[in-house]
């Protein structure tokens, strides 16, 4: 669309030269001859320039430029005037015009003003669609936010801090230590310490003591601002309404998910509080479990609820590389250190530098890689594969595996100093099996989940599904019953998942004829060959009747030296 143009002047032959000069250049131009039809125009159209003349009959090009100020109008405002003076030339300017133009009027002086005062509206209204949508998403948050500058006072306050926090609608431009005097003063305490120090802080379960608000328990956080030039200009507080939550544990007395893990059986609330134990512990973690328990959950877990979550969380699965890539990998690489090293290239450590590195499968790493990661554990150092230049890194390490390592350790496969380092602390993750109690929470979970995946409205599982799923021994653990639902919801068109519906490991599975009695040994040699031998030596299905998985039954046949007769 054309630009629209408002001229407003009582001399007829400046407003046609004016529409004659800027409609050959296609601009829209209206005009108005005085102050009150100038007011008609302004309040039924909105203009991207508008030029008014000092002196117009009754009134002035100054109450033209108050009006528009008054109605906090964006476009720029251009004087004209053929007698200026001092009084004139401030008071416009205080009010804030834009540019002058004198009489009479040159053609180019009009069109570079024109062009001048165009670009300038353009800056006025990115930044105002910019402020209106900061402004939009400020209201729509549910958690209260408040921003003071560098001598704490209140710059802005959402909707959601006078609900949370009492804060009166006036608090803007108030001294922040003025608002306290509700609560305990704690958020007060927060902030001035991120003024102070420049620093984030974290509060979790703060007690607000409300009198309105009786019993309200807070998560809050503070963080440092900083303006354009990256200088320090005040700070932020987000406070995050706990309440109900915190309600619903102390009724529950048990938590059913922890981050994005899901089980609510005892086995799992140990791992739950070992996780908030270690969460802020800077130590390496060693996470145990078969395929499929949920390793990568708890290393998100220990990650995110811990002090470095505003950092990197970087993954390597170790048994997907060759010796070689993974140690390009973790460590980086110089280009021309190797063929194909056509530029250089970071490596994860140096990503997750003041985060966390998650090395899955860490059993399998090769010597080689074992003394390098030896060396960043204890010293915190490498170099990039064809660099001398040491680099330092700040990086907690998670790893896990679903062997054993100690066992790995007495077979010379992996060292020794390498396992103490990585087994400072550990993190077992017990079977499907051995927590069956939580099948059905999972279950309900991935129903939800496949719900909206597949656009579906499928409720529950029938009571034969159940059972099947309660008794199966899972050998690929969660994975495996995530895939079993998945499978099950691209074949049901019901809204009950029924047998015929399930993958055929299920469907032929016998849960009333276990294969191992009470007194069966998995780790029983004799044990694993009768499994083998019932199901014709297919090593998937004895691992099924066995409940393990299948690398786990490949690697006990070669350990016990297994073999057909």
């Amino acid at each position: 669309m054309s630009p629209k143009i408002l001229i407003i002047d009582d001399e007829e032959g400046i407003c046609f030269t004016f529409r004659k000069f800027l409609s050959a250049q296609n601009y829209e131009v209206a005009t108005a001859l005085d102050y009150e039809e100038a007011m008609e125009r302004i309040s039924g159209d909105t203009y991207d320039v508008i030029f008014a003349d000092i002196i117009l009959k009754g009134r002035t090009g100054i109450d033209v430029l108050r009006e528009i100020k008054k109605r906090k109008l964006t476009c720029p405002v251009i004087m004209i005037t053929g007698y200026p003076n001092i009084d004139s030339a401030s008071e416009a300017v205080r009010l804030g015009a834009f540019d002058y133009i004198p009489k009479p009027i040159q053609k180019d002086a009009l069109f570079h003003a024109v062009d001048v005062a165009l670009q300038h509206k353009a800056v006025i209204d990115e930044k105002e669609k910019y402020r209106t949508n900061l402004e939009a998403i400020f209201r729509s948050v549910k958690d209260a936010i408040i921003t003071v500058d560098k001598d704490m006072i209140v710059l802005a306050i959402n909707d959601a801090a006078r609900k949370i926090c009492g804060f009166p609608k006036d608090s803007i431009g108030k001294a922040f230590s003025s608002l306290k005097g509700h609560c305990k003063g704690t958020c007060l305490e927060a902030m001035i310490d991120t003024v102070t120090n420049r620093q984030p802080v974290e509060m979790n379960s703060v007690e607000c003591s409300r009198a309105d608000r009786a019993g309200q328990i807070v998560a809050l956080s503070t963080s440092p601002l900083l303006n354009g030039q990256a200088e320090f200009s005040g700070a932020v507080m987000v406070v995050r309404d706990e309440t109900r939550l915190t309600g619903l544990e102390r009724e529950l007395n048990e938590r059913q998910q922890f981050h994005r893990i899901i089980g609510k059986s005892g086995r799992m609330q140990e791992v739950y509080s070992l996780i908030e134990l270690l969460s802020d512990v800077e130590t390496t973690v060693l996470i145990n479990g078969e395929s499929g328990t949920g390793k990568e959950l708890v290393a998100e877990a220990l990650h995110y609820k811990g002090n470095r979550s505003r950092n990197s969380l970087v993954k390597v699965n170790c048994s997907a590389l060759s010796e070689n890539l993974l140690e390009s990998e973790l460590f980086g690489h110089v280009k021309g250190s190797f063929t194909g090293a056509i530029k250089d290239k970071i490596g994860r450590f140096q990503i997750a530098d003041g985060g966390t590195i998650f090395l899955d499968e860490i059993a399998d790493i090769s010597p080689k890689i074992q003394i390098e990661l030896l060396r960043v554990l204890e010293e915190k150092e490498f170099e990039r594969v064809g660099d001398s230049t040491t680099i330092k890194v700040d990086v907690r390490v998670v790893a896990a595996s679903n062997q054993d390592l100690a066992e790995k350790v007495r077979l010379g496969e992996f060292r020794e100093d390498l396992y103490y380092r990585l087994n400072v602390m550990r993190v077992t993750l017990p079977a499907l099996r051995e927590r069956r109690e939580d099948i059905p929470l999972l279950t309900e979970h991935f129903i939800k989940k496949f719900n909206e995946k597949f656009n579906k409205k499928i409720l529950s599982i029938s009571t034969e599904v159940e059972r099947i799923f309660m008794e199966y021994p899972w050998p690929g653990n969660i994975r495996e019953l995530e895939h079993a639902l998945e499978h099950s919801f691209i074949l049901c068109r019901q809204p009950t998942i029924t047998i015929e519906h399930v993958p055929p490991e299920l469907k032929s599975f016998s849960a009333n004829e276990p294969f191992l009695s009470e007194a069966g040994d998995i780790d029983d040699p004799e044990t694993i060959r009768e499994a083998l031998e019932k199901c014709a030596w297919n090593k998937t299905r004895a691992a099924e009747l066995l409940g393990i998985s299948r690398r786990s039954i490949y690697r006990k046949i070669k350990e016990y030296n297994i073999a057909r007769e």
